[in-house]
């Protein structure tokens, strides 16, 4: 039997809610994909508190989805797009000096891996891949965390579609936000719109071992950090205080662009940090008119340097008009269902089979 969307919808149709209606009057399902037999769907809540009654109603809609003929596979992912209900402004004071650590490298507890996302100059699209890999993870199965670590240009807020001030209950811990799928945090979502982060180096480090360690992450399989580009205090505090996975270097083709992203490789190196491998991102240019592939940055150039130092190419991420205006809307095209959602879905799954992800 083959499993269509109607199927599914009505299938949906039956799992009754708390309070009344179902998944489908209620309009809660959002990113339907039906692949052969694998089906995948994010159930999003209106609130984190709302997310958490929906527990029982997730895993009844998942049973009967998987006693339909022809399922194989159901993924389903609960976020809570809104505000919580009671998120007070957190009383803490983000940007402190960092406390001494002995022992070398950390663990965080509760969550596998780290992966940082990094880049050796700005504007090839670092943070775009950042945001999309981790919703395409979520979509996976996986449990993800985001941590925008770009102190100066924070963009995830934006990217992710949140806004509201996370909570601090006792002053100490930070709640993080949840937005498709993802749990998220940012220093953009502590500042006021627009206010810039005027701070030195130990200011800087000492945020993000805030950001790393007073956050209440939960258990992740996953975290991905956005770092900013170059290869400065965040980059080095990262990779001497916290146990890392590895790194992903994102690049366009392009010469000058491959000129700093070796500086990042070999910044990973004298750190002894993994490179998990190389993302050549803005590889190919498709008209929406004429359907003209064009490579306006060059093509290949990330793939031959790889090759060159023995690094995984990770694959291509193409230049879209639509990406750029997904991320502005603050929903990752990784979140939808169009088709330029595939490639970062392909990448999300590389890193799976390869037990990165």
């Amino acid at each position: 039997m083959t499993v269509d969307r109607d199927l599914v919808m009505r299938t949906l149709a039956g799992v009754a809610l708390p309070g009344g209606g179902d998944l489908v009057s209620r309009d809660l399902i959002r990113a339907l994909s039906i692949e052969g037999g694998a089906v995948r769907f994010v159930i999003e809540a209106a609130t984190p508190e709302e997310a958490r009654t929906l527990g029982p109603a997730q895993a009844s809609a998942e049973a009967k989805l998987k006693a339909l003929p022809g399922v194989q596979s159901v993924q389903v992912v609960m976020t809570a797009h809104g505000p919580a209900a009671k998120a007070a402004p957190p009383s803490l004071k983000i940007g402190q000096h960092p406390t001494p650590q002995q022992g070398g490298p950390q663990r965080i507890s509760g969550i596998d891996r780290i992966i940082a996302v990094a880049s050796g100059k700005g504007g090839v699209g670092k943070s775009t891949v950042a945001s999309n890999l981790a919703v395409a993870l979520a979509r996976r199965g996986r449990r993800v965390g985001l941590l925008d670590a770009d102190i100066y240009g924070p963009s995830q807020p934006k990217m992710m579609g949140v806004s509201q001030r996370p909570s601090s209950p006792d002053g100490k811990t930070i709640e993080p936000l949840v937005a498709h799928g993802v749990t998220m945090m940012s220093i953009g979502l502590m500042l006021k719109e627009n206010e810039a982060v005027v701070w030195r180096g130990p200011m800087l480090m000492g945020a993000l071992q805030q950001l790393l360690g007073q956050v209440a992450w939960g258990k992740l399989d996953v975290l991905i950090i956005d770092l900013p580009p170059g290869t400065g205090d965040v980059q080095l505090t990262l990779c001497q205080r916290t146990q890392l996975t590895g790194a992903i270097v994102v690049s366009t083709p392009q010469d000058v662009a491959l000129l700093d992203a070796r500086k990042a490789l070999d910044m990973f190196g004298k750190l002894k940090t993994p490179v998990l491998g190389l993302v050549e991102n803005m590889s190919t240019y498709v008209c929406p008119n004429c359907g003209h592939e064009s490579h306006i940055f060059g093509h290949g150039g990330v793939a031959a340097e790889a090759a060159k130092l023995d690094l995984p190419f990770l694959g291509e991420l193409p230049l879209a008009l639509d990406v750029r205006v997904a991320g502005d809307s603050g929903t990752p095209v990784a979140a939808t269902d169009s088709p330029l959602a595939a490639p970062y879905l392909a990448l999300a799954q590389r890193l799976i089979a390869g037990g990165m992800g």
